[in-house]
């Protein structure tokens, strides 16, 4: 029996783990339902709340860690809270909820307003056989319409994930504002037992770290991430390590986004 699934027919998962396709032809948009990720970095007093939500909606399995959130706002700067005190989740759902997860937060969680937080899903390459049973056998519907799967050119924002030294965090923060970002959040980390990739790498890890995490957009993904490599990459003192991940849907980006989103809901009705 297969301890692992494979969610990306493109993509190749271990030999190991007995990796299982799931071929989409393009004539059949139906595609078995599969588990997906989805990022939450919201107020602490909001993360029971968007639970709750989550679970009305669909079944997730959630893990929650703390950050801070270093948006930049003039009014959050005036008020003395420029920095402010984050929840992190991280959920994993059935993909075929993902629309109407995604919408369920814009309407209920006003995520938009300043300082709130945001929600993002990101795609899966695989996962354990016995969790993604467990989470799509509960989905309403037990296959996902093919087209409404993001691809790649259809995808308008990255996560850039930084590690550097913990005392350097305030300096990638400022370089990712310089190259266009708006804030991001940290999370406290540390190295773990990386002595054999170190003497790969030529640098040593074993510091406290902290990780900035940033959504930017497709546009701007490249030039931030030069901008991190030469003030904190890891040929710097802050021994930074730095890559993106694709992100399908959002919530929480912009006001103006959200109209934009609203008004397509009601086009398509």
């Amino acid at each position: 029996m297969a301890i692992w699934r494979k969610i990306n027919p493109k993509a190749e998962a271990p030999a190991s783990l007995g990796a299982e396709k799931y071929p989409a032809t393009k004539g059949n948009t139906a595609i078995t339902n599969r588990a997906k990720l989805l990022v939450s970095i919201v107020n602490r007093n909001d993360e029971t709340r968007l639970k709750e939500i989550l679970d009305e909606c669909s079944i997730s399995l959630t893990y929650q860690f703390e950050g801070r959130g270093t948006a930049q706002s003039t009014l959050l700067d005036y008020l003395g809270i420029g920095e402010t005190e984050k929840r992190i989740l991280i959920s994993l759902f059935p993909e075929s909820d993902e629309e109407i997860v995604i919408r369920h937060i814009r309407e209920k969680m006003s995520l938009f307003l300043v300082g709130r937080g945001i929600s993002f899903t990101i795609p899966l390459t695989g996962i354990s056989q016995i969790i993604a049973n467990g989470i799509v056998s509960a989905a309403t519907n037990k296959t996902t319409d093919g087209k409404l799967i993001m691809k790649g050119n259809e995808r308008k924002y990255n996560l850039i994930v930084v590690s550097v030294f913990a005392e350097y965090v305030d300096a990638a923060l400022q370089a990712a504002r310089k190259a266009g970002a708006t804030g991001g959040t940290i999370v406290r980390a540390r190295s773990v037992n990386n002595e054999k990739a170190e003497q790969f790498i030529g640098i040593s890890l074993m510091r406290e770290q902290e990780i900035l995490l940033v959504l930017a957009s497709k546009e701007r993904t490249l030039s931030i991430m030069n901008a991190l490599s030469e003030s904190v990459g890891a040929q710097t003192e802050a021994g930074g390590v730095i890559f993106s991940l694709p992100v399908d849907r959002t919530a929480g980006i912009s006001a103006a986004e959200e109209e934009a989103f609203s008004a397509g809901e009601n086009k398509a009705e």
